[in-house]
This record gives structure tokens, sequence and C-alpha cells, in this order.
């Protein structure tokens, strides 16, 4: 791949990159590491990408699994499994009108606690709610970058949106 194009892509995909790494991670220095990281191990193994798949579920799982290598260096992170949630759906109803300034502000804190309440997840569901909410991949794609089976991704995604309402539910207010 000439030089150019790859400029084009890191264009294309450096602010998802960025965000992704980001919401992952919680700390923004971390995540411009983690980017930076991801796009030279893309730059090192282009030619191994297999051109008849879609290039961006494999950036991202190259994101996450460079994401998953930094935190492991720099922290430890469990990998615990969260307990079985049955019930519940996580919704978000905020209006899309124009909203006054109260509701500006409590949307921000909403959005501080959801971030918080992402951190707090494993970090397998944290990606599966992020690249399917935030990146809009499928669960098929999803399934792809983690190397799991489909059903196992939609479980883990249930679970942890289960568990982000219950945080939230229970948070102090």
């Amino acid at each position: 791949m000439a030089p150019e194009n790859f400029e084009q892509l890191m264009v294309q995909y450096l602010s998802p990159v960025y965000n992704f790494a980001y919401r992952l991670t919680g700390d923004i220095d971390s995540a411009t590491d983690i980017t930076q990281e991801t796009f030279i191990k893309v730059w090192k193994n282009l030619k191994r990408f297999d051109r008849t798949k879609s290039f961006k579920p494999w950036l991202f799982a190259i994101t996450r699994n460079t994401a998953i290598d930094w935190l492991r260096q720099r922290r430890g992170i469990p990998f615990s499994d969260l307990g079985n949630g049955d019930d519940g759906k996580f919704e978000n109803n905020l209006p899309d009108a124009l909203p006054l300034p109260d509701e500006l502000f409590r949307r921000a804190e909403l959005a501080s606690l959801l971030d918080h309440a992402l951190i707090e997840l494993p970090i397998n569901d944290r990606a599966i709610i992020l690249l399917h909410h935030l990146e809009e991949l499928t669960f098929t794609e999803i399934a792809e970058i983690l190397n799991q089976p489909i059903n196992t991704v939609k479980s883990r995604y249930r679970r942890g949106l289960v568990a982000l309402r219950q945080f939230l539910i229970t948070a102090p207010k």
C-alpha cells in the first residue's frame, strides 16, 4: 500500500480508533498511546490483511488487542465475568428536542456516570457495547473481531447492558 493511501486510512479512522481506545481505558494518555501503537501495527501488518474482508473490523480488533495488552502492562485488569442478570433492558429515552441548560447539565452528568459504569465492565463486554453503539458494527463483525461465536457476543452484550443499567439505578443521585 502506498504511503498516501495509509495516510487516507489514518485520516478516516484516527478519531474512531482514538475514541474507542479512550472508552476502553478511560485515560487520555493511554488512548493516545494505544492509537499510535494501533496504526504502527496496521502499517506493519497491512500486507497480511485479507482484502476480501472488511477493513474496519480488522482495525478495531487490532485496537482492542492493543488496548488489552496496554492495560495488562500498566495496571492489570480482571477478566472476571459479571453475575447473570436475567431481566431488564437498557433504554435511552433522552429527548432529541432542543434541550434547556438544566437538561444539558443532566445529560453531561449522565454521560459521565455512563463512562464510569463502562470502565467497571470487563474489557470484552465494554468492547462489545462500544463497537456496537459507537462504531455501529454488527454482532457478526464484533464476533469476528473478538474471535468468538456470535451467540457469545450477543450474550455478553446483553449482560453488559444489564450491568450498566444496574449500575445506573444504584448510583448515588
